[in-house]
């Protein structure tokens, strides 16, 4: 069929929707709902589509659109369930099941005969995360359902006004809701709301004498103070007391002012120097290797089982700043100390990486001289794992990876990929050519052709489309709680096989070769002086597009290919 998706932004579920509907045969097109009524309706007259699907919408679909085609709205709640916080409610209400509803569009919102629905479970993890993957995986099972039901033409659609559908609506999850009360809130009180607001819209409160919006928080079991105040940071996260304990939260983002530019998130330690330089907060490190039964929050952590290390790394929206790839390429060289045959990076749920931190680059007083220095950053990462010959290293997707996050990964000698993570290996649509050694690891995989084809249409790629190009080499079936575990197992056997050895000796060979016939440094040389001329002239797209970006802002075609950057929600 030939499918239209109309979506507020072309986020992680439209780009998996987009990717998996694909894989069946089905041919689609995009356009941008953010744009307004006319080009939604513009694109319906051209593309004259079988079905329209819209798998996230902040506004209404015009009603000339949905009177005349066959449009179906993809809820983030179970049947029944009407109102445009869905995930919010589920995760303040402590929901442990929730659902993803495929229903028909039609006046009232939500109100629509339902095509398909399926249910999940609800983990302790922030709406962002709950997001992409649980309610993305049931929403993926729902969409091809309904739209094998649609193209089949017998099935009939059920009324909302059947006896088996209890309806509810949720008004609109507001900021008063959200409010902290440190003084009283507890520490799960405090988590549950920050966690139903982590990516958007934030919990709004008062730092330093400057209202501030508050994403993402973790535990903390051992730091304590008088609730509310600020204890501690660590890596760029800042720790503050609860009235029986304490928390993390990662990032922060200033409240706009009449007239500023739109503000946006950032690592949380930044913001609050920048209120107030000399802000003395201790640095409190965390371990490495964190001890059994410590409840604290930090994004780089480092485990072994036998002959396995596990070298596990979690940055918020999977951006990498300079200091996240420069902390994470010590614990790399730390982990190739340990005796190990078999090193796992990644491993956990949710982002793998994006590549370069953008929001930071943008704060940065210089952002064209950040963006150099976050790329040789990350180069140097990406070229410690290529030089890595004495065991096998593998990087384990258990979420999205795109751009200079998605060539990371290809630098392994094996990825192995959860299903439902939605591959972005190109930078175009940053207006950038790309670095981390991606002319050297991409034609290495799926030849040079391939390449050229990714990284020139800009189009997110499915896991099962991945391990046929041969950008990944294993699918890990698993729902994402159970990812980690398996990924475990899986490495434990493969540093158990008899002939690793022989792989590893194998694989020392190989490189060799490869440094003989071109150098790596070769490779990153002729990529960082196309990536320096596109950073230092003010002229050039990226510097627009990278603020249209972060900002979120409008900006580009309403009919896109592909996202302008990595996933942001």
């Amino acid at each position: 069929m030939d499918i239209l998706l109309v979506a507020s932004a072309f986020n992680s579920l439209s780009q998996r929707l987009y990717a998996e509907l694909s894989d069946l045969g089905h041919r689609l097109d995009v356009v941008l709902a953010a744009h307004g009524p006319d080009p939604v309706r513009a694109a319906v007259r051209e593309l004259r589509p079988d079905l329209i699907i819209a798998p996230m919408l902040r506004t209404a679909l015009p009603e000339d659109v949905w009177r005349e085609h066959a449009c179906l709205i993809v809820h983030p709640g179970p049947p029944g369930d009407r109102g445009p916080s869905s995930l919010d409610w589920a995760i303040a209400d402590g929901a442990e099941r929730w659902g993803v509803t495929v229903l028909q569009a039609e006046a009232a919102m939500d109100a629509g005969p339902v095509w398909a629905a399926e249910p999940f479970f609800v983990p302790p993890v922030g709406k962002s995360d709950l997001y992409r993957n649980e309610a993305s995986d049931a929403a993926v099972t729902a969409v091809l359902t309904a739209v094998r039901r649609y193209a089949d033409g017998a099935y009939k659609p059920l009324p909302q006004t059947d006896e088996s559908v209890t309806v509810v609506w949720r008004d609109a999850f507001r900021q008063e809701r959200r409010r902290i009360d440190w003084e009283h809130d507890d520490t799960d009180t405090v988590l549950r709301k920050l966690r139903g607001a982590d990516s958007q819209p934030g919990v709004l409160d008062e730092l330093l004498g400057h209202e501030v919006f508050l994403h993402g928080g973790h535990p903390e079991d051992e730091l304590r103070g008088r609730p509310g105040a600020l204890l501690a940071q660590r890596s760029g996260a800042v720790c503050r007391a609860t009235r029986d304990g304490a928390v993390w939260i990662p990032e922060l983002r200033p409240r706009r002012n009449s007239g500023d530019p739109a503000p946006f998130r950032r690592p949380a330690a930044s913001v609050l120097a920048a209120y107030r330089p000399g802000l003395a907060l201790p640095e409190v490190p965390a371990p490495l290797e964190l001890p059994p039964g410590r409840r604290t929050w930090t994004d780089i952590r480092y485990r072994q089982h036998g002959d396995t290390g596990f070298l596990g790394f979690s940055f918020p929206g999977g951006a990498m700043s300079t200091d996240q790839c420069r902390r994470l390429l010590a614990a790399y060289t730390e982990a190739l100390t340990r005796p190990t045959r078999v090193l796992v990076l990644g491993g956990t749920r949710d982002f793998f990486s994006n590549g370069i931190h953008l929001n930071v680059v943008e704060a940065a007083p210089d952002p064209a001289q950040e963006s150099w220095t976050n790329l040789n950053a990350i180069d140097d990462l990406v070229e410690a794992v290529l030089r890595t010959t004495d065991r096998l290293v593998v990087a384990a997707l258990g979420g999205n990876a795109a751009a200079g996050g998605a060539m990371l990964a290809l630098a392994a000698d094996q990825v192995w990929c959860r299903t439902g993570v939605v591959l972005n290996p190109h930078y175009r649509r940053m207006g950038l050519y790309g670095s981390e050694f991606w002319t050297y690891t991409l034609p290495r995989r799926v030849g040079p052709e391939q390449a050229e084809r990714l990284t020139t249409q800009a189009l997110p790629v499915s896991a099962a489309t991945a391990v046929r190009l041969g950008l990944v080499d294993r699918l890990v079936p698993a729902a994402p709680g159970d990812f980690p575990a398996e990924v475990e197992r899986l490495a434990t056997a493969l540093a158990a096989t008899g002939d690793l050895d022989r792989r590893i000796a194998a694989k020392a060979a190989a490189r060799a070769a490869d440094e003989r016939q071109r150098p790596l440094a070769r490779y990153r040389e002729a990529e960082l002086a196309r990536m320096h001329a596109l950073f230092f002239d003010p002229e050039a797209p990226y510097h627009a597009l990278r603020s249209a970006f972060v900002r979120k802002t409008p900006g580009g075609s309403a009919r896109p290919l592909a996202p302008a950057a990595g996933d942001t929600r």
